[in-house]
């Protein structure tokens, strides 16, 4: 078995989420850009996440020791990306932690995951998602309140991933004060939502580690009750029964053509051990333009 040898900082994680709203950006006098409050075991470390798709612009606010100022301003960094995932990393000097996110944007649905590799036995992660712009639920009336999302999935786990981002270190530094570079997960999601009963549940498949060329097992996102506002939040298991952390998200456009959520799970992987992983999913419905493969179907 692999042993992941890092924890998460959590005492100082629960400190930093302040009233586990994330968001700095939504208008408040717009009803339709929402400021919902998403787990404390998802936001983690994070306080706020601005992010300007137009100009890639990445700005994290809480992330524990990421740069001197308390807003720090993330590189953009594209051999990184996964999938259509945008990827942005910092790190101040040769021995600071480096970190590392993936943010995207849908229709108005966004999500940003952001972690710091491992360096003293310890990681600091968090996730965000949320809304900007309109929001309506399918007409249940008519054929169509029960739809699906499927997509690209992106996560980050507290193991060493190959350090391709990190900056040089002379020669002989010892290796028990060398920072480390979050590896990533990948997978496919596939997302139902039942607008009639404001039901959504699904599953995050095809895993993977690429940095330890190794596949990993599914994470099921339990039956879940959608607000009225569009978002949800549920119980992330493996299997039917094995629960292993926490899942949210929140619809966005006309006809809920999008969905953005964020999961935080642990001790859901049988190859290894201690592992932690944090990730974000970023949909567009089946049927809309540009939806995944996967939705092609005889009967859609």
């Amino acid at each position: 078995m692999n042993r992941f040898i890092v924890a998460l900082a959590a005492g100082l994680a629960v400190s930093a989420c302040g009233d586990g709203n994330p968001f700095d950006d939504a208008n408040t006098e717009d009803p339709d850009d929402v400021e919902s409050t998403i787990p404390e075991a998802i936001t983690n470390d994070i306080d706020s996440i601005s992010y300007d798709a137009e100009n890639q612009v990445l700005i994290v606010r809480g992330q524990s020791l990421d740069d001197t100022p308390y807003e720090a301003t993330y590189t953009r960094a594209a051999a990184l990306d996964r999938n259509g995932y945008e990827a942005y990393t910092s790190q101040e000097g040769s021995l600071g932690r480096h970190h590392t996110a993936y943010v995207r944007e849908i229709d108005g649905a966004q999500a940003a995951v952001v972690m710091a590799g491992a360096q003293f036995d310890r990681v600091f992660s968090g996730a965000y998602y949320e809304r900007n712009g309109t929001y309506s639920a399918p007409d249940v009336t008519q054929e169509g309140g029960i739809v699906h999302y499927a997509g690209a999935y992106v996560g980050l786990v507290n193991g060493p991933g190959d350090g391709s981002d990190l900056n040089p270190v002379d020669p002989g530094t010892p290796a028990d004060i060398l920072p480390t570079q979050a590896a990533e997960t990948t997978g496919q999601v596939f997302i139902t939502a039942d607008f009639a009963d404001n039901v959504v549940n699904g599953t995050i498949y095809d895993r993977a580690l690429p940095d330890y060329n190794a596949e990993v097992e599914n994470i099921n996102l339990g039956p879940s009750a959608i607000a009225t506002d569009g978002s949800f939040e549920g119980t992330a298991l493996v299997g039917s029964t094995t629960e292993v952390g926490s899942y949210g998200g929140i619809f966005s456009g006309e006809d809920a053509s999008a969905v953005a959520g964020a999961i935080y799970v642990e001790g859901h992987m049988e190859a290894f051990s201690n592992e932690i992983e944090q990730g974000i999913f970023v949909l567009g419905k089946c049927g809309t333009p540009g939806d995944d493969a996967v939705c092609d179907q005889p009967l859609p």
